[in-house]
């Protein structure tokens, strides 16, 4: 059996870790996912400095109080360039958007999420 896709989840809201564990129940029980979870953009950064090398999506969302999404982006495309990140966030914005494609996010979600796509996507990003 191959390694789990690993991927850390970055939001400040609680119920979203239950959430990614719950939508993503089957492939974690398969073996296929592994998911972790920081609550702040430097919580994320202190656990790729242990994981960096297991990690390879983040999906961070991008309005989070202290260290925004898009400062995360930044910071990990500096340190860990390839490293995959996709932002999400609850606001469809295209300045927004294009300014996380242009600090090299591989996607750009908006809440609600559609689980089924985010599966897809990340699927095809391990490809």
């Amino acid at each position: 059996m191959s390694e789990p896709l690993k991927a850390l989840v970055v939001d400040d809201e609680p119920d979203v870790q239950l959430l990614f564990s719950q939508r993503f129940r089957r492939e974690t029980r398969k073996g296929l996912v592994q998911l972790t979870f920081a609550q702040s953009g430097q919580e994320a950064l202190d656990a790729l400095k242990t994981e960096a090398a297991d990690v390879v999506l983040v999906l961070s969302d991008i309005n989070m109080p202290g260290m925004t999404g898009l400062e995360l982006l930044r910071e990990i495309k500096s340190d860990y360039p390839e490293l995959r990140v996709m932002m999400v966030t609850a606001y469809d914005d295209a300045t927004m958007q294009e300014e996380a494609f242009s600090h090299g996010a591989e996607g750009y979600l908006t809440k609600p999420i559609d689980f089924t796509e985010l599966k897809r996507d990340v699927f095809a990003l391990e490809a």
